[in-house]
């Protein structure tokens, strides 16, 4: 890629824009058991930005293991898409902020910055507009890469997804043993 700015302004904005954009090798793992988790308080981070398709943000009961959890920009019959937000699940998890550090979901809040992924693996920083917690049903899914197994619990709605390889939501409600989803560590 040539680029050739028209001024210093331009290229200090230029070099400010790459050092936002982080890469994350995504790889590939098995659902190996989905199970009834029971009532939990539950995150919504709302963010500034809007999210694509096979975009979400990095979520896990551990931060060896994160799973891409997909944003709510799918449409269902009982809510429109809210291209903004990921129901990223209970306070306890972990969730990928910039710079490689990881952040308790009770600690996001207004103006903290999270990084939203995409399936391809590239993050962008985002700004939190809100957090909102509320009980729910929770969903424990474990999934298996090599001999690793990581946990994720995430809110029981056709609306909260996790990412497949090609990039698609995969809602938690259909979610079953042997689904692919993709998966950091």
């Amino acid at each position: 890629v040539v680029v050739s700015p028209s001024s210093k302004e331009e290229l200090d904005n230029l070099v400010a824009g790459l050092r936002e954009i982080e890469w994350f090798k995504l790889e590939e793992a098995e659902v190996v058991s989905v199970s009834d988790a029971g009532m939990g308080d539950r995150v919504c981070v709302d963010t500034i930005s809007l999210l694509d398709e096979g975009e979400g943000m990095l979520v896990g009961s551990t931060a060896s293991l994160l799973f891409l959890v997909h944003s709510e920009n799918i449409k269902s019959e009982f809510t429109s898409p809210r291209p903004f937000r990921v129901n990223a699940g209970p306070v306890h998890s972990y969730v990928m902020a910039p710079n490689g550090r990881t952040l308790y979901l009770s600690e996001v809040e207004s103006g903290v910055q999270v990084l939203a992924v995409n399936f391809k693996g590239r993050g962008r920083r985002v700004t939190v507009g809100r957090a909102k917690v509320e009980r729910r049903p929770m969903t424990l899914i474990k999934a298996r890469i090599g001999e690793q197994e990581g946990t994720v619990i995430l809110q029981k709605a056709e609306t909260v997804a996790l990412t497949t390889p090609e990039g698609k939501p995969i809602p938690v409600t259909s979610l079953k043993e042997g689904d692919k989803v993709l998966v950091y560590r």
